[in-house]
């Protein structure tokens, strides 16, 4: 199998840790981003919409992180990352839906502009910086009410847990490891999940 992504991509960590989680090894195939590789005809190929990552499974095509950790937890042996019991699966979905649909967006305007910016040379914008945090911040007061539980599916660690933690790592190195910290029920998941043989892989 390979992986066509970048280490230090969110959505690609999500993959990498998936399959770290199931004990599998994969080929990471490097996209360089800088150099605009995903938007060139061999990456668009595998990724219509240019971005990252994308999988090939012995010439099963697959785009789209959320996806490819669904199949990868389905088809490779090792510790189900998905509960079975219907209504615990549901939770799992439903956090990886906020994930995508509420949490992303407000932690990545945070690490666009302290992470990235810095990186490309320019100065964040902290007004910016600063909507993100109000964003990510509502979504993650009601994370904090579940996590109290443990994990977002109250069965254990699952793939829902593994969407949210290549954000909060990011938000740590953009300097707002505070929005998780002053939550003690988010900074006590972020201390078991990070603590994973699995993460430490992936993060490095």
């Amino acid at each position: 199998m390979k992986v066509f992504g970048h280490p230090m991509s969110t959505c690609t960590r999500k993959v990498l840790a998936t399959l770290a989680e199931k004990g599998h090894e994969a080929e990471l195939v490097m996209v360089d981003l800088m150099k605009g590789e995903h938007k060139q005809p061999a990456h668009l190929a595998r990724h219509p919409f240019g971005v990252i990552p994308a999988i090939d499974d012995n010439g099963f095509v697959l785009y789209e992180s959320r996806a490819i950790i669904r199949y990868l937890d389905q088809t490779l042996p090792g510790p189900a990352l998905t509960p079975t019991d219907p209504k615990d699966r549901a939770r799992m979905e439903q956090w990886m839906s906020v994930e995508q649909s509420y949490f992303q967006s407000g932690a990545m305007k945070i690490i666009m502009q302290r992470m990235f910016a810095s990186m490309a040379g320019k100065q964040p914008d902290e007004a910016i910086v600063d909507q993100g945090k109000d964003e990510a911040g509502k979504v993650l007061d009601i994370a904090a009410e579940v996590l109290k539980k443990g994990y977002f599916a109250q069965t254990g660690f699952s793939l829902a847990d593994i969407c949210w933690m290549p954000y909060v790592q990011y938000l740590f190195t953009a300097g707002a490891g505070s929005l998780i910290t002053e939550r003690p029920a988010v900074a006590s998941w972020w201390e078991r999940v990070s603590s994973r043989p699995s993460w430490k892989k992936v993060a490095g």
